[in-house]
């Protein structure tokens, strides 16, 4: 059965909207901040005194310097003087009381602006990485931005003008009853009732529109930061229109939406524009009347007039502040959904820090899979002593970069365990193991920043000096030292200013930095030319010498050195051994380690046939 009128999702959006504003509440009156909790009741003090010096100095000055000034009035000159001086105080007094009410308020309100924004950044990096995988960053980064914003704007408008409009309503129709009678009063009401609903039904009806805006917004700004990041590969293909024309789509819905919001924006600028001329005349033609009937004065005309003028310019702003609270709210619904969204990979209660002894890491009967409709791994067991070098290698898509997820605990895993000094990673907090494990990824994305900034985030305190040293452990240092700014240079978004094989010596100057006591190597060199590679090969052995080393590798002859070289394949571990026992076994390493060597040779002989001049 239907109810005509009822409309389930705009309660359900009223409700999620509540629930928004309920969760903001805490952040203006936090524990153990007295100092903000005094600011808060001193700025709510002076919101109401404005108020009462607007309803009950200001039209009142006003009407007695009026009446003073009747000529059939006898009254003294100095009287409408001193109703005038008190009139243009009593403005200056509301002035200076909301002046200081916003001085007061606003560190409270950054306070709790920055409180939210941070929570929202802590909570995010919080979240697994099956939740950033599956987000579009920018996306997320416009969605933080509007929400930040429109929570600044809640703040401001709700507590700062809606209130204190709530508040004269009260007090403009209390004196209308008073000076006047009960229909003056009745009037007001209803005007004011009339306005309220009026606004409340249209901008409901309009907030369909703001909301296509916003996803059409998001869609634009996602669409335009994937192209500008993969601008090399746009230029690649050349597919500069197609880009151009994904973006366009996006912003013709954007400017559809738009046209909409506008237009139904002026219908009701027109209908409240009617309602506030309505009240206006019904009541100065009763106090015309009253005053033909000698039962007001001239300056009971002008009073009422001045009551509603003062009342309808804020119940104006009251609308277009209505139709922007909605709206902030529909962008902080967003904001704060993220924080209802659970960290799939949480500390246990009571979790304690790892301690590394030796760090001996195990993996034993490990099982996992991304979704339950495929495993990626199956049964995966091996260890790497305390101090050694094992390496895993495999085709592609056999589960080598998954491991090393694993090992950072990235996604937590179905069956099995995986040990560090016999301490379950899932049993110690993360801070503490990601503390202990350094890693060299295979595709190295750097900040923006200089080099100095991204070798230094190993360890944000370390000293200029040690710094120098890592970058000089991962022979980079004379690289840096002819770039004109040095240490100081920029690499660009994503590190896109310095080429595949810079990049990687960055990020192993980082991990040097670091100085963790496990080592993971996911294809540390794989951005490298072979002479370079040798270069960074022994610094990898000097610095893993003693370290618990764990290699992913594609090229074997990287690896030859491991203790022990695991071959994966499928999610399983179908061989393992020394370089020489596998080679001696004949399986798929032999294999592997056949074709490569084939390789070498070719590209070996086609240098030589470049450089002799016969090819």
């Amino acid at each position: 059965m239907s109810v005509r009128g009822f409309n389930p999702e705009a309660i359900d959006l009223n409700e999620q909207h509540l629930r928004t504003v309920k969760a903001l509440l805490p952040y203006l009156w936090l524990p153990g901040r007295t100092d903000l909790k005094v600011r808060v009741v001193g700025a709510m003090i002076l919101l109401v005194a404005a108020k009462l010096v607007t309803v009950f100095v200001v039209p009142y000055a006003y009407k007695y310097a009026v009446d003073a000034l009747e000529p059939t009035n006898g009254t003294l000159v100095a009287i409408p003087i001193l109703m005038i001086v008190s009139y243009g105080l009593g403005r200056a007094t509301v002035d200076a009381f909301q002046n200081l009410r916003d001085a007061i308020f606003v560190a409270v309100g950054q306070n709790a602006l920055r409180s939210v924004a941070t929570e929202v950044f802590v909570h995010l990096h919080k979240l697994a990485l099956r939740f950033h995988v599956e987000r579009r960053t920018g996306g997320l980064s416009r969605v933080i931005e509007r929400g930040v914003k429109s929570t600044e704007f809640l703040l401001r408008f709700s507590l700062f003008n809606v209130i204190p409009t709530l508040i004269e309503i009260c007090l403009v129709t209390a004196v209308m009853f008073i000076n006047f009678d009960y229909r003056f009063a009745l009037v007001t009401l209803t005007s004011v009732g009339l306005y309220i609903f009026f606004t409340f039904t249209v901008t409901e009806w309009r907030l369909k529109y703001r909301r296509e805006m916003n996803k059409h917004d998001t869609l634009a700004n996602t669409k335009a930061v994937d192209s500008l990041l993969n601008y090399e590969t746009v230029k690649y293909f050349g597919n500069e229109e197609h880009e151009t024309r994904r973006y366009d789509a996006a912003m013709h819905g954007y400017m559809t939406a738009a046209i909409g919001n506008q237009s139904s924006l002026a219908l009701l600028n027109i209908g409240q524009a009617l309602i506030i001329a309505t009240g206006l005349i019904v009541v100065l033609v009763m106090a015309a009347y009253g005053f033909k009937a000698g039962r007001y004065t001239i300056g009971d005309f002008t009073m009422a007039n001045v009551l509603l003028l003062q009342l309808f310019g804020p119940l104006g702003f009251l609308g277009f502040v209505y139709r922007e609270i909605k709206s902030a709210l529909v962008d902080m619904d967003k904001m704060f959904s993220m924080l209802k969204v659970d960290a799939e990979i949480k500390d246990t209660p009571g979790a304690k820090p790892l301690i590394v002894k030796g760090g001996v890491v195990e993996f034993n009967e490990v099982d996992f899979s991304y979704n339950p409709n495929r495993q990626i791994l199956f049964g995966v067991d091996f260890q790497v002593p305390a101090g050694k070098t094992v390496a895993i290698v495999g085709p592609s898509g056999a589960g080598k970069s998954t491991i090393s997820r694993l090992l950072f605990r990235f996604y937590d895993i179905q069956g099995g365990s995986i040990k560090i000094d016999g301490q379950d990673i899932r049993q110690v907090t993360q801070k503490s193991l990601r503390h202990a494990v350094g890693i060299v990824p295979q595709d190295t994305v750097l900040f923006n920043d200089s080099i100095l900034y991204n070798i230094r985030y190993g360890r944000p305190a370390a000293t200029d000096e040690e710094v120098r040293r890592a970058a000089k452990l991962a022979r980079i240092d004379e690289f840096i030292d002819r770039l004109p700014e040095g240490y100081q240079t920029t690499v660009g978004e994503r590190g896109l200013k310095l080429s595949g094989g810079e990049k990687q010596r960055v990020a192993i100057a980082r991990t040097i930095l670091k100085d963790p006591p496990i080592l993971l190597l996911d294809e540390a060199t794989s951005s490298l030319d072979s002479a370079t590679e040798k270069e960074i090969q022994r610094s990898v052995e000097e610095v893993s010498a003693n370290r618990t080393t764990l290699i992913i590798a594609h090229r074997l002859s990287t690896i030859i050195h491991a203790h022990q070289i695991l071959v994966l394949e499928g999610g399983r571990i179908v061989e393992r051994g020394s370089h020489r026992e596998l080679v001696e076994l004949g399986g798929l390493y032999a294999d592997m380690w056949a074709r490569q060597q084939e390789a070498s040779v070719a590209r070996a002989t086609l240098a030589v046939l470049e450089e002799s001049g016969k090819l």
